[in-house]
Formats: C-alpha cells, sequence, structure tokens
C-alpha cells in the first residue's frame, strides 16, 4: 500500500492505544490517512505530513521504538509528535526527557503561549486536554519554541523547526474538549492532501482484495451483525467468490438466528446455517474464566467452521481496528486488554500463512456503518448495535449455562423491545442486559425469593474506545425493571450500569 498512495497523511505507530483515533480524526477533517509501523517510514511514498502517535513504553526503555529522524527531516514536510512522538522528537533535537515525579494520566488544563498561535489558533486558556504519560521534557534543546504549558507550568507543546511540532496530550481523544482545533490547525500545513471518502475508501479496498484474491474463495462467517453483512456484501461488490456461513453458537439473542437468515435473504445472499450450539455449550460447561472462555469459543468456531467448509483456501473476517487493538496483535507494542474471538491461536496461524484477509481492520463501527451505505444495505440491518462475537458468553460472567442463557435473552429482549418502542434504540451506540452472577434476597408474592439479578447497559460511543453511559428516562427504566421482574423468571432485581470507558469496558467480560 505505500508504494501506491502518495501526498496522504502517514501516521506512525509507536503502540498507543489510541493511535488508529489519530487516523479517524484526519479522515474526518477530509485527508486520507494510513498507519504505518516505524521501521515503514522510509518506504512511504511521498508523504504529505507524518504524525507520530503515543507509545506505552518510556523512551529510556531498551526495547523504546524509534524512527529514522535524517530520513524523516529530509522530507521537509509538516511533522506532529504526540506524547511518546513528542517526547523522542524532543530527544532527536538534541533535547531531554526524564522520570516525571508523578503520571499524567487524565484531563488537565492547556495554557498556549504567545508565540503559539498558529497550532493553539482558537483555543482558550485553561481548555481541557487528556494527559497519558508517565515521562516528561525535562530539557528543550536552544531555539525550540515553548508553544503551551499545563496548570503547572510544564512545557506541553514544542516547536523545533518551522513544520515540526510535538505535543503531549492527545488531541485524538473526545476527552480533550478543543473539537479538534489543534489537529485541524496543523493539517493547514498540507491543504492539498489526498482527500478522503467513503466512496474512495471502498472502491480502493474492492480494488486491492480483487487484485490479492482473483478468483479464490473466501469464506467467511457471519452474524447478522453490521461488521459481517458489510463484509460479506463488500466482497460480493469486489466480485469476490465468496460463501458465508453462519454459526449457531447457542450464545445468540432470542430469535436471532431466524432474523439472521431474513436479513441475508433480503439482501439476496445465500447462506450456510450450521446449529452448533450444543458443542458450544459443552465446551463452557464449567469454565469460569474470562479469558479461557473467549479462547474455548473462538477455538471452538474456528473448529466448526473448517468442518463446514472443508477445505477453506481464504478465511474473510470483519475485523475492525478496536478489535486489533485491544488484543494488541496487529504488529505494534500495543498492551493487550482481552483476547477478542478473531484473535486465537488458530487464526494466528492463518495469517502467518496469508489465508486471512481483514477488509475492515483500518475502520471504527461509524465509518462501516458509512461503507453499508455506499453498497445499499438498508438501514435496519446497518443501525444494530454492535454484538460481540463471543455473543452471550460475555454477558453472563462466570460459568455459560443454558438457565443463565434463557434469563439473558428474555431480559434483553424486554429491554430492547421498550428502547426500540420509546425511540430511545437509535439513540443509543449499545445496550443490553447481563447477568449478575449473584443470588440475593427478595420478596415475590409472600414468599421470600433467593434470585439472580440483572444489569442495564445502554451506551453512547463513536467507535467503541471511549464511551459513556446513557442517562435513560427514570420512567423507562421503571418500565423496563417492571417487566423484567414480572416476566423473567430467576430474577428479583434489576440494576443500571452508570460506568464510563475507561475504566470499564462496554462488555462485563
Amino acid at each position: 500500500m505505500a508504494a501506491e498512495i502518495r501526498n496522504h497523511i502517514a501516521v506512525i505507530d509507536f503502540g498507543s492505544q489510541y493511535t488508529r483515533l489519530i487516523v479517524r480524526r484526519v479522515r474526518e477533517e477530509g485527508y486520507f490517512a494510513m498507519l504505518y509501523q516505524p521501521s515503514e517510514l522510509a518506504t512511504i511514498d511521498e508523504p504529505a505530513a507524518v504524525i507520530l502517535s503515543g507509545g506505552p513504553k518510556s523512551t529510556a526503555d531498551e526495547d523504546a521504538p524509534d524512527f529514522d529522524f535524517e530520513h524523516l527531516v529530509g522530507l521537509k514536510i509538516p511533522v506532529l509528535g504526540v506524547c511518546y512522538g513528542m517526547q523522542l522528537s524532543n530527544i532527536k533535537w538534541g533535547g531531554e526527557v526524564a522520570k516525571s515525579d508523578h503520571r499524567e494520566f487524565g484531563p488537565a488544563e492547556i495554557h498556549p503561549e504567545s508565540e503559539g498561535e498558529f497550532l493553539f489558533g482558537g483555543i482558550s486558556p485553561g481548555t481541557q486536554i487528556w494527559m497519558s504519560h508517565s515521562d516528561t521534557v525535562s530539557k528543550v534543546p536552544e531555539g525550540t519554541k515553548v508553544l503551551a504549558k499545563n496548570q503547572q507550568g510544564t512545557p506541553v507543546a514544542l516547536q523545533w523547526a518551522d513544520n515540526y511540532f510535538g505535543i503531549q496530550f492527545h488531541p485524538e481523544v473526545t476527552h480533550t474538549e478543543d473539537d479538534g482545533i489543534v489537529l485541524r490547525n496543523f493539517l493547514k500545513l498540507v491543504p492539498d492532501a489526498k482527500p478522503f471518502g467513503i466512496e474512495s475508501l471502498r472502491d480502493e479496498i474492492c480494488t486491492r482484495i480483487k487484485e490479492q484474491l482473483g478468483d479464490r474463495e473466501v469464506v467467511c462467517g457471519v452474524s447478522g451483525g453490521v461488521d459481517s453483512t458489510v463484509l460479506a456484501v463488500l466482497l460480493q461488490n469486489a466480485g469476490i467468490n465468496v460463501r458465508p456461513i453462519f454459526v449457531d453458537t447457542g450464545l445468540l439473542r432470542q430469535d436471532e438466528a431466524i432474523d439472521v437468515q431474513a436479513g441475508f435473504e433480503q439482501l439476496g445472499i445465500e447462506i450456510e446455517t450450521i446449529d452448533a450450539s450444543e458443542r458450544f455449550l459443552t465446551a463452557l460447561a464449567g469454565e469460569e474464566d474470562p479469558e479461557k472462555k473467549r479462547v474455548i469459543i473462538g477455538n471452538m468456531f474456528i473448529d466448526v467452521f473448517f468442518e463446514a467448509a472443508q477445505d477453506i483456501d481464504i478465511l474473510g473476517q470483519g475485523t475492525l481496528y478496536p478489535d486489533v487493538i485491544e488484543s494488541a496483535s496487529a504488529g505494534s507494542s500495543a498492551s493487550k486488554i482481552k483476547t477478542h474471538h478473531n484473535r486465537v491461536d488458530r487464526i494466528l496461524k492463518l495469517q502467518k500463512e496469508g489465508r486471512v484477509i481483514e477488509p475492515l481492520a483500518e475502520m471504527f463501527k461509524d465509518e462501516v456503518r458509512a461503507l453499508g451505505r455506499s453498497l445499499d444495505i438498508p438501514a435496519q440491518l446497518l443501525n444494530r448495535h454492535p454484538f460481540p462475537g463471543p455473543g452471550l458468553a460475555v454477558r453472563c460472567p462466570g460459568e455459560v449455562r443454558e438457565d443463565r442463557l434463557r434469563i439473558i435473552r428474555e431480559a434483553d429482549s424486554v429491554f430492547i423491545g421498550e428502547l426500540r418502542s420509546s425511540g430511545w434504540y437509535d439513540r443509543t451506540w449499545q445496550a443490553y442486559a447481563c447477568l449478575i452472577p449473584v443470588k440475593t434476597v427478595g420478596v415475590k408474592g409472600d414468599e421470600r425469593s433467593y434470585e439472580f439479578a440483572i444489569g442495564l447497559r445502554a451506551v453512547i460511543s463513536e467507535d467503541a474506545m471511549t464511551a459513556d453511559w446513557v442517562e435513560l428516562p427514570p420512567d423507562l427504566l421503571r418500565r423496563v425493571s417492571t417487566r423484567i421482574l414480572n416476566e423473567v423468571s430467576g430474577v428479583n432485581r434489576v440494576l443500571y450500569d452508570i460506568s464510563s470507558k475507561p475504566p470499564a469496558s462496554i462488555e462485563w467480560e
């Protein structure tokens, strides 16, 4: 790809959990952006600008990632270092970085200096920024401009040359309340960069995979969710010989298998359905560890998949970027958060053999929905809330049993039904009911009950990287609670989850 795309924004990945958000923000500003590893810097063909990302390492670590500074400076293009990218750049320019007295993680204030009018034009002193670092700039090189400081007077933005900048905070996350001004101001230096649009990305992906695969058959798993649905339609649109297989894991929501088959029939795509629910539940019996459950489900899915597909040539997956970085398996130094079902050993082995394609791995959920709209996929299929690959297993902490799944399905059906009828379904990004595997005392009729609690969760998010809980109307929550307590046997308590991400994840496991 590097040699095929010119005049775009190249983002160098030093392993930050937020790196791909930079790509996203640049695209939102209308410029084409791509992500590269530091070792690929010299192979990028005529980039319009380079952004150096943050990362989990310290510049003092022996295995700290590095880049070809002389090559980058020799390109004579705008450069922006973010967090780790700023610290490493400061060292390259002759400055110093040292351990901070305390790790700065979370909100801080920014106070632009008078000479920082360009990069911070439009930002008021005291604007909230988002920090995530344990090192800090301890010495700036001679001739360096300090563009901004935090409330303690520590430099958080530097300019080493006319077109080379560094910032200690993360402008790409929504917690930085500058409306993208800093990034937008930087991009003003590259007004003629390659434009970005979902149609151009779609056409590029279709061309790329057709050239890569030719007439080879691609077997892909479909679930009825947005990602796998868009994947199947995209492959078909690209002229790929696609064979979609739907595996009923027994971990689906109420009547989901019927809905999935109806949805693909509407799209004119024939799918194969495999009912493997008994196999999955048997394999999960007695297992309570979240990571082991994910691995069991991932491996079992591949087993069932291989048996159904016989001899797989190419496996297609609807993996999105948040899945990639949380599993820390994209070739970067990002820290692992959890194992995703599409990142188990069998999949990684297939990847090494060059037998996996993931056309959506550069994208976030809302971009995938936009891609789906460009492919004329009906809105009712595209607007479905995200559903995790391991299914209800991650909404059933502890052992997964059929009696517990029945409770989750029935409670979830009530919750989602009420969200739809009240108009709140499309106002939330994701919502569900989960089982809290603790029995509490209650009273039903004239008798004491000792039953499970149900947790309700509804969040708003742009990309699953961060999320906030939705302030649903009290009367809606009361109605949902009343119905669950009256209609779902085995439940005597309903709770509403008001945790944000971070520190909580969107799913319970």
